[in-house]
């Protein structure tokens, strides 16, 4: 039995994966998956969220620890939560089989531009700065995120309940967004396997990221032809499928 752990993105929460753990889950029936929320995030929202990748890989290992993971493990991380595997990769070799990367980008691999595209800034500031309801916030997340949004629609109350019950403060939300601003990632691949998956229309994060990351690594690249920047969302059996091709061809760690 092999052991998957699902790290989300900058102030997302467990509640985020939606469907896409059972989908993997039929994909991967022997896989043990588990759910890691971020320092601030989640069922964790309570706590302070560091303000550098590396502490929230020492607190991500120190939760693993308590409850009882045996190492080594698989990663499968979007956004900031696949800086903060590509780092504990670097950091503890040893615990780590493989890395699912999922829509990322790193300093110093790609400009700030592309990193975040410049057509959001005027939505995130509304978010950031601007009172609305939980529902018109997710809402909008949705558009962002998903190219198939009237599709989607269905997870918004999914993710507003989340918002209500376990609220992510503006400091750690500030927090997380400084701590990805100043990750860099190392120059040279992991010492495990790395698997890039993109979406081609990502329209938050410019896909020409994960390019730059595969050619610095010399890791794979597999793109989504119309899925978001929400893959697992989007297209969660893609995601699954592509994950369990690589693993039935991947080397042993």
């Amino acid at each position: 039995m092999s052991t998957w752990i699902f790290l989300r993105g900058l102030t997302r929460e467990t509640t985020h994966w939606g469907s896409f753990p059972d989908a993997f889950q039929q994909a991967l029936p022997d896989a043990r998956i588990v759910l890691l929320d971020l320092p601030g995030n989640g069922r964790l929202h309570r706590q302070r969220s560091p303000v550098t990748v590396q502490e929230m890989v020492a607190a991500c290992r120190e939760e693993s620890a308590r409850l009882g993971v045996q190492q080594p493990v698989h990663l499968l991380a979007m956004s900031l939560g696949a800086m903060v595997a590509a780092d504990w990769a670097r950091t503890a070799p040893a615990e780590i089989a493989g890395c699912v990367l999922i829509n990322t980008s790193f300093r110093p691999f790609s400009p700030f531009y592309r990193r975040l595209l410049p057509r959001n800034y005027p939505s995130l500031l509304r978010l950031a700065l601007l009172s609305r309801s939980a529902e018109a916030t997710e809402g909008a997340i949705l558009r962002m995120t998903s190219n198939h949004a009237t599709r989607n629609s269905h997870v918004v109350a999914d993710w507003v309940g989340a918002r209500m019950q376990r609220p992510v403060s503006r400091a750690s939300a500030l927090r997380q967004l400084l701590a990805a601003a100043r990750y860099r990632a190392p120059t040279t691949a992991p010492a495990s396997p790395v698997l890039l998956l993109s979406s081609r229309h990502d329209h938050l994060v410019d896909h020409r990221c994960s390019q730059a990351i595969a050619r610095a690594w010399n890791c794979p690249l597999l793109t989504h032809p119309d899925a978001g920047h929400d893959l697992p969302l989007d297209d969660p059996l893609w995601v699954a499928e592509q994950v369990r091709r690589w693993t039935s061809e991947a080397p042993g760690p």
